[in-house]
């Protein structure tokens, strides 16, 4: 199953890696289409002008071509070889222009000199390009034509929503960003995992409400929060999805209280997952926690990916590619959000039904023959701690912590004592 999954996202990641995305335009469209292949996703156009909190929706950015050819007549950077050879949301350009000119319009990675660099201008209208640094250093002198066949002009910025309604309207936020052109890791591994997750949670019996956001990083979420203020209060926990497909060990970055009911889940699990991790405290930067987590919207909102925003090699480069991710990555990562699902849906308070001392468990099943336990999904410890802590306040999760039993087996050791008439 672990294999089927992670060829299945890996597959999405491949499909989508050539197209070149911004934060608007035909490129988000039709990923959002790619998308809604596998989820029935609600895609929303908001026009540009449109103002969202303290910002307006700009303006759409569309590309068709863009190159750069030398005094020679050689192409030297080519948007169809690489859509990060073009600075993102660069206006049009077609003109002859000197090497001094055409260096003021040029970015590089000097300490990665072979590799392209991921760069934007969104709210800046001017146009460059990105290339290898090694490139760069054997330019001539003389005449280069410079082309970029893009617009830039009134349109809208897309999204799209998927929503799965459960037993309670309290949700859970699952957000991802659609906005980056061909990175893997950071960007369509989330757009992966996120599409994987609400696979498999479609149709399942559930708790809370589900709510997917697959959104332009930053002006995205604060566009839905913008136009979405009345749902604002029924989210009680949510994980942005980023860098998930990498071989980089686990990262937490936290909500911003610390203390969260999600942030204590998801180290929880981590704590039981066999992976060594790493847990961040919240700052105002990354990617959509921290409009999640302003002043004014404080949702419980963390973060849980492998390599963290900006502290791999590969970040917003070039060799963020089809190389960079794995199958067995992403079905690492998966395994871990369906875990942080199961304590969500599945914690909660019991109280002891039998308080006084312990109760004996070998006269109804639940304690092990000959010292053997084999077969069973939890153990005599377990079944413990459970007695000894449901007094209708401490939670399964609180348990789980105490205890330093993962959280499957301090549930299912409660579902027996429930069905025991031990719990309720």
């Amino acid at each position: 199953m672990e294999n089927k999954v992670g060829d299945e996202m890996y597959s999405m990641i491949r499909t989508l890696y050539p197209i070149c995305r911004s934060i608007t335009g035909d490129g988000v469209r039709t990923t959002l289409a790619e998308i809604s292949h596998h989820i029935d996703i609600n895609i929303v156009e908001v026009a540009t002008g449109t103002q969202v909190f303290d910002w307006v929706v700009p303006k759409e950015w569309n590309i068709r071509d863009a190159y750069v050819i030398s005094p020679q007549g050689e192409k030297i950077i080519d948007f169809k070889a690489s859509n990060l050879h073009v600075l993102n949301y660069s206006v049009p350009i077609n003109k002859t222009i000197s090497l001094d000119e055409l260096r003021k319009h040029i970015y590089t990675l000097p300490d990665q000199p072979e590799w392209i660099p991921y760069r934007t201008s969104y709210y800046n209208e001017t146009w460059g390009f990105c290339m290898a640094h090694n490139d760069y250093l054997k330019l001539e002198e003389g005449s280069y034509e410079v082309v970029i066949d893009s617009d830039l002009s009134a349109g809208s910025l897309s999204y799209g929503e998927f929503f799965i309604q459960g037993e309670s309207d309290d949700e859970v936020l699952i957000s991802c960003h659609i906005c980056h052109p061909s990175l893997c890791n950071d960007n369509l591994s989330g757009i992966a995992l996120s599409t994987q997750l609400a696979q498999q949670l479609q149709g399942r019996k559930l708790k809370y409400s589900y709510r997917f956001l697959f959104i332009p990083g930053t002006i995205g979420s604060i566009t839905w929060l913008s136009r979405n203020q009345e749902k604002i209060s029924k989210i009680k926990h949510g994980l942005v999805v980023v860098c998930v497909g990498d071989e980089g060990q686990f990262h937490y970055k936290k909500s911003k209280s610390g203390d969260a009911y999600i942030d204590r889940a998801v180290e929880n699990v981590l704590n039981h997952s066999g992976h060594d991790f790493g847990l961040i405290d919240f700052y105002p930067y990354g990617y959509d926690e921290r409009q999640y987590c302003s002043p004014g919207i404080n949702l419980d909102v963390g973060s849980l990916s492998r390599s963290s925003h900006g502290q791999y090699d590969e970040y917003h480069t070039s060799k963020d590619d089809l190389a960079l991710v794995s199958e067995q990555a992403l079905s690492e990562s998966l395994t871990c959000y369906l875990d942080v699902v199961d304590v969500l849906e599945n914690d909660q308070c019991y109280m002891n039904l039998s308080p006084m001392c312990e109760p004996q468990l070998g006269k109804r099943g639940l304690y092990r023959k000959l010292g053997a336990s084999e077969g069973r999904a939890f153990g005599e410890m377990a079944l413990l701690w459970v007695l000894n802590m449901s007094d209708g306040k401490t939670s399964l999760l609180d348990i789980s912590n105490r205890s330093g039993l993962a959280f499957p087996e301090i549930k299912n050791a409660a579902l027996a004592l429930k069905q025991a008439e031990l719990l309720q």
